[in-house]
């Protein structure tokens, strides 16, 4: 019996794609891509509400910026501000007591306290005074921030413009006395030290306050 290529019995019938399928398949897969889009976007969203809420501590304000512009100032406790992007709030240490040091370090303070080596900052100490002798005159300014706007805003850097204001204020100082008032009348140029820096400080609008300026031991270099 001849073979027959084009019997019908040989010939296969093409599958027809189930529909039913490939519906069901494309389903699964938008459902989850789209829970996993919602999801991310709820975590986004759940933290860009987050960040309207912000806590200011007892001894600090919050100076508030809209787009980079100051809008208000916040004080201590929970506060809201708009999310993340359209609001900025920087916290300002109102009430704390900074330092900076002249001449020495404070390595570890305590009841003990360590300073670093003695001629370690020596050069920041040494002073031409009134009568053309040379005294080393460490000194410690302590002081707070009273306008957070001019501390943040005015000068670009507060930290550097107070050291050489005090560095310019304490040589103006000592050069004004001979080198036995700088050794015995410590008490006296503080005061007129303080005095001086704190209106030079004022003109630059840094918005830092005085506290206290600290003359330490004052002595002749070797």
């Amino acid at each position: 019996m001849p073979f027959d290529m084009d019997s019908d019995k040989w010939k296969r019938k093409p599958q027809q794609p189930d529909l039913d399928e490939i519906f069901k398949k494309f389903e699964k897969l938008l459902s989850y891509k789209s829970f996993t889009f919602f999801a991310i976007a709820g975590i986004i969203l759940a933290l860009w509400l987050v960040s309207c809420f912000y806590t200011v501590g007892v001894n600090e304000v919050g100076v508030v910026q809209r787009f980079g512009k100051y809008v208000r100032t916040t004080t201590s406790g929970l506060n809201v501000k708009l999310p993340a992007g359209i609001e900025k709030v920087t916290k300002v240490k109102t009430k704390y007591v900074y330092k900076e040091e002249f001449g020495l370090r404070t390595i570890e303070a305590g009841k003990r306290t360590k300073y670093a080596p003695a001629n370690a900052y020596l050069a920041e100490s040494l002073m031409l005074t009134g009568d053309l002798n040379v005294a080393v005159v460490p000194w410690i300014v302590q002081f707070r921030i009273k306008d957070p706007l001019k501390f943040l805003f005015k000068v670009r850097d507060v930290r550097n413009t107070l050291r050489d204001l005090s560095e310019a204020t304490m040589t103006l100082v000592a050069g004004d006395r001979s080198i036995n008032e700088v050794i015995s009348k410590r008490e006296e140029m503080a005061d007129l030290a303080k005095t001086i820096l704190q209106e030079e400080l004022d003109k630059a609008e840094t918005g830092i306050q005085i506290v206290t300026i600290e003359m330490k031991k004052t002595n002749v270099p070797d």
